[in-house]
């Protein structure tokens, strides 16, 4: 973690279930992923305090909004539409479909920077 002014750069490390098994250094499945945030502190911190992350409520189910449920209305809807309107084969209109969600995410990724503006972490000490 670093700090600063109001703001923290925390580092979170992801452990998989295998990280508490004590055959884990033997064991090529076992895997751990360091991922990164900032997050506005609610009270002071240093580096290497312990701290909890916390996002609104509504942002969490935006997030699940933008991440799952639109993705599959649009993927639906492409389907919907292709068989309705056209003669195409299942094979084609479930590669469009499938195509379709791709092209949303690679738009998410587009618009990555704006949508990180939209949603904010706070953290406070354990």
């Amino acid at each position: 973690m670093s700090v600063s002014g109001q703001m923290a750069h925390i580092s979170i490390v992801q452990t998989s279930a295998c990280q508490a098994c004590k055959a884990h250094n033997m064991c090529m499945s076992a895997e751990s992923k360091v991922k990164e945030m900032d997050a506005l502190m609610l009270e002071p911190m240093q580096v290497g305090d312990r701290v909890e992350v916390q996002v609104k409520e509504h942002l969490a189910w935006r997030a699940v909004f933008l991440a799952y449920v639109l993705p599959f209305l649009v993927m639906m809807a492409v389907m919907l539409i292709l068989l309705a309107v056209t003669a195409l084969s299942d094979a084609v209109v479930g590669t469009a479909s499938l195509s379709s969600i791709a092209l949303y995410y690679l738009l998410l990724t587009v618009f990555s920077k704006r949508l990180s503006r939209q949603f904010s972490f706070t953290a406070r000490k354990m």
